[in-house]
């Protein structure tokens, strides 16, 4: 199983890698009136690169989504077996996080 930080760090990337996408078909778009042949050559490579990662893309983020809902179901199975660990757990969380507000 891998860790939580892995699947934000892999969040984010898939974040970022759309934002790219969005950008550069907005580029295409911007530059589909111009002309020239060796311009459309670029564009057609562009597009056809564009595709194929955006079904790449897909593919990550399905992969994602299958790992967090995985890491929910060891959570919930793992709170259920010992709930007075995650019943711990947790309230030694709140007390780190109300003591750093606290020293605000």
């Amino acid at each position: 199983m891998q860790k939580i930080s892995d699947q934000f760090n892999k969040n984010q990337l898939i974040t970022e890698f759309k934002a790219v996408m969005n950008d550069a078909e907005a580029l295409l778009l911007a530059t589909a009136n111009t002309g020239g042949e060796q311009l459309a050559e670029v564009r057609a490579k562009a597009e056809q690169s564009l595709r194929i990662a955006k079904e790449k893309l897909a593919v990550t983020q399905d992969i994602v989504f299958a790992g967090a809902k995985e890491a929910a179901k060891a959570t919930d199975a793992y709170v259920h077996q010992k709930p007075w660990q995650a019943i711990g757990f947790a309230a030694s969380i709140g007390v780190v996080v109300g003591l750093l507000i606290g020293r605000r």
